[in-house]
């Protein structure tokens, strides 16, 4: 445990500012404003959304191919302004963590391994806009938001202490690490749907479309294809054709079964263990089945932008679930 009031303080400040930022970058994919400003880090060149009148023509004269809208332009700048002040707050904590260093529970590699994960959310928050939406830089800007969540949430905890509380002997320490890397994956996979458009490629549940449970069409190579060029403009998954994009969103419901059956069955035993270890299992438990509903809904209901962001949150919140049981499942080795 760190001796450190204010490193702990702002760990956990900085933990719960990131669930916002990650929710807030959700809602201006799904809401369309990704490309709310044209350029970065700016909005048409300037620190807000142009208002005047003449700040509105010089920003249409310089991006004719993308007018001044404002409600866009200022999701995107208020979710770069959220972001922003974390990074200023991973910032604090690595000077904070290199003063104390000599600290015995001063965690050390963690908060200067953020710096780095940070920094590279940048790049990827610019090359997003500056690559027009690809689908590839999307999808990693959403696993570097939640990466920085997974490792400010593993940090927190370690500081307020709490390691290896469950008392579980290593074949369970092993299932939770596996739990953990399928969560990410199917994070990924659903980063990957979303970044291509692709959440109602499949318009039926259980079945894709109607009569076809497997459609023929399915294009996987072309689905899973991960480059496609720089230069064109990936908004609204033009580039991808209805069978490339059923493929991904096939493998997406796949995946969403696999991950239930593994997570709901974890959190089955856990519960059963008892104490502490129950108490997680049925957040485990309930955040999957939510989880799942909540994705079941996204299709049944085409899409609507607060389920929609929901599903997204709930993929953050049960990724610091099983952040938290890992942390309480393996004995302290504070980095």
């Amino acid at each position: 445990m760190s001796r450190s009031p204010w490193f702990r303080r702002l760990s956990l400040i900085a933990t719960v500012l990131t669930l916002v930022v990650v929710v807030l970058g959700a809602y201006v994919r799904l809401s369309d404003a990704g490309l709310g400003c044209p350029d970065w880090p700016g909005c048409y060149g300037q620190i807000s959304v142009p208002d005047a009148p003449a700040e509105i023509a010089n920003a249409n004269a310089a991006y004719p191919d993308r007018p001044v809208e404002a409600a866009k332009g200022w999701k995107e700048m208020i979710h770069r302004y959220v972001a922003g002040t974390l990074g200023l707050l991973v910032f604090a904590l690595a000077v904070l963590a290199w003063r104390n260093r000599r600290d015995p529970g001063q965690p050390l590699a963690v908060p200067l391994a953020l710096v780095a994960v940070i920094i590279f959310q940048a790049l990827l928050g610019m090359w997003t806009v500056t690559w027009k939406l690809k689908p590839l830089i999307v999808m990693a800007h959403l696993l570097g938001g939640l990466t920085t969540l997974s490792l400010l949430t593993w940090q927190t905890l370690r500081v307020f202490g709490g390691a290896g509380a469950l008392c579980l002997p290593r074949g369970w320490r092993v299932a939770m690490v596996a739990a953990l890397v399928l969560l990410a994956g199917q994070i990924a996979l659903g980063g990957w749907t979303s970044a291509n458009y692709a959440a109602l490629a499949c318009n039926e549940f259980p079945a894709c479309t109607p009569g076809e449970v497997w459609p023929q069409v399915a294009d996987f190579p072309a689905g899973f294809d991960p480059w496609h060029g720089i230069g064109p403009d990936y908004e609204y998954g033009t580039h991808l054709s209805r069978g490339a994009k059923v493929a991904i969103h096939l493998t997406h419901r796949v995946g969403a079964v696999v991950v239930f059956i593994a997570l709901f069955g974890l959190g089955l035993a856990l519960i059963r263990r008892g104490g502490l270890a129950a108490a997680g299992g049925v957040a485990l438990a309930a955040g999957v089945t939510a989880q799942f509903a909540l994705g079941v809904s996204n299709v049944l209901f085409s899409l609507p932008l607060g389920v929609a962001v929901a599903h997204n949150a709930g993929a953050a919140i049960l990724l610091a679930v099983l952040v938290a049981l890992n942390h309480f499942a393996h004995p302290s080795r504070l980095p």
